[in-house]
């Protein structure tokens, strides 16, 4: 899978629940982390898919020089080993996070 970034639909914001329903309908088991504002995180890559919703906040991705600014209820799919880094926005951030094995 490719890298992917998916807007939520609704006009208003989802809930936790909305969010953890959809990742147990893919067989996923989140766990949630936050951070203050302007925290970032320097270049790095995981060995795993990373499938990542912003529950509240803001925080933006930058891959391969690119920016992906992500908003309540977006979703980042990030396949194993791509570099990235983050900074988190002006209110902080909180993300609900899962990992799938073997990049699937």
């Amino acid at each position: 899978m490719s890298l992917r970034l998916v807007r939520w639909p609704e006009p208003e914001p989802p809930t936790e629940a909305q969010l953890r329903d959809r990742y147990a309908r893919e067989g996923l088991q989140p766990y949630t982390w936050g951070n203050a504002p302007y925290d970032r995180y320097p270049e790095h890559e995981h060995p795993y898919h990373k499938v990542l919703y912003c529950l509240s906040g803001s925080i933006r991705f930058i891959v391969r020089g690119e920016p992906y600014d992500l908003r309540p209820g977006d979703r980042l799919d990030l396949p194993p080993r791509t570099p990235h880094s983050a900074v988190v926005g002006p209110q902080g951030v909180t993300c609900l996070e899962a990992h799938r094995a073997g990049g699937a």
